[in-house]
């Protein structure tokens, strides 16, 4: 019995091989991608707790159906006759996310005709750069926290609207007179568009994975992560107990950044259209090691 359904299967097997066409092939290495990157947006998220639960639904069905529980097969069938809906609801961070994601790639930035020409960047961002670097690095000299979002394509109009409009041209005095403990915007982002501080004291998004960050990393470089997990932009962080200088783009934090490497890595993600942090990367790993909690 047992070797006459592997012969049918195999001859099954065969007549769809037979059958296939390079268009077939081309259509299944798609949908291998695809699924690929459905395990890859899931892994590690809420998402994947979700998946097997439903996996296990699916499961309970099949064997209620083979042992005769009539009730239960019909119960769960009728939960499974709502998947699609309930996937929906159920995953509709992730799914956004992932549009998200989609709408960022340069394919989806050059299809819609976002951005501007390099020259136009530098023109308004290489002040604005330099006045970064130099404000950071006097506030990592006197421990004062900071947390600047440089914008890039992905606008941040949900998180402005939390803050306080400047619309001011950057430089060291406006930073030091934001970030000074003592002054009503040192809490919270300063973010900045076409080389202006569009807004302070602005909220950002928690972390995706808020559970699996470092536990000694402090309320500043969780934001820093969350609102780089969240869009393109690039988020540096100056932290109140160490005077570290830290970035983070799409959800990596790096550190140890002095003036010229922060020049360097704003310099390459915003004229060079970066998608990662390419410096630096050695200086990931640190977050997981540094001892002493930062704010």
């Amino acid at each position: 019995m047992l070797r006459i359904q592997v012969q049918e299967t195999f001859s099954a097997f065969l007549s769809v091989v037979s059958t296939f066409k390079p268009i077939d092939i081309i259509d299944v290495l798609i949908l291998t991608y695809v699924i690929y990157l459905l395990l890859k947006l899931i892994r590690e998220t809420r998402a994947g707790q979700l998946i097997r639960g439903i996996i296990f639904l699916v499961a309970s069905y099949f064997v209620s159906e083979h042992i005769g529980l009539k009730v239960v097969s019909y119960i769960l069938k009728q939960t499974l006759s709502m998947g699609v809906l309930a996937m929906i609801v159920l995953f509709q961070p992730e799914l956004r996310r992932a549009l998200e994601k989609a709408g960022r790639t340069k394919f989806g930035i050059r299809m819609f005709g976002i951005g501007q020409n390099n020259d136009e960047l530098k023109q308004r961002w290489e002040p604005a750069i330099e006045a970064i670097c130099d404000s950071c690095v006097e506030l990592s000299a006197t421990c004062t926290g900071a947390l600047i979002v440089v914008e890039r394509q992905v606008r941040l109009g949900e998180q402005i609207e939390t803050g306080t409009i400047l619309n001011a041209k950057p430089s060291k005095e406006i930073f030091g007179n934001i970030f000074y403990p003592k002054t009503p915007l040192h809490d919270g982002a300063v973010i900045m568009r076409d080389g202006i501080i569009l807004a302070a004291a602005c909220f950002l998004p928690k972390p995706q994975k808020d559970a699996l960050i470092n536990k000694k990393l402090g309320s500043r470089h969780r934001a820093a992560i969350g609102m780089s997990e969240n869009s393109d932009a690039v988020v540096i962080v100056v932290s109140e107990e160490t005077g570290q200088i830290s970035a983070a783009v799409n959800g990596t934090l790096t550190r140890d950044y002095t003036h010229d490497k922060l020049k360097l890595l704003l310099e390459d993600m915003l004229f060079n259209d970066k998608t990662e942090i390419s410096i630096g990367r050695k200086k990931s790993s640190s977050s997981r090691s540094e001892r002493g909690k930062e704010e």
